[in-house]
């Protein structure tokens, strides 16, 4: 992937940990029913994409990998 992607990528993947951890730390409503989207999962999942985003960008930018790569 190229500079612009990976930044494109991040941005959004970092704009869906935010909303899902706004959303996942909302009280429930019982009028409403139950929660139909794990957000608090969701949340952990996009976390995990924006780290490898940001190891992705840190070795375009000309950081050393390690020799077992």
């Amino acid at each position: 992937m190229d500079l612009k992607t990976t930044l494109i990528l991040l941005a959004a993947s970092i704009a869906v940990a935010v909303f899902a951890g706004w959303r996942g730390a909302q009280p429930p409503n019982l009028l409403k029913g139950p929660r139909m989207v794990p957000w608090r999962f969701v949340m952990v999942l996009a976390a995990a994409l924006v780290m490898l985003l940001v190891i992705h960008l840190a070795t375009l930018g000309g950081a050393p990998r390690p020799d077992w790569v």
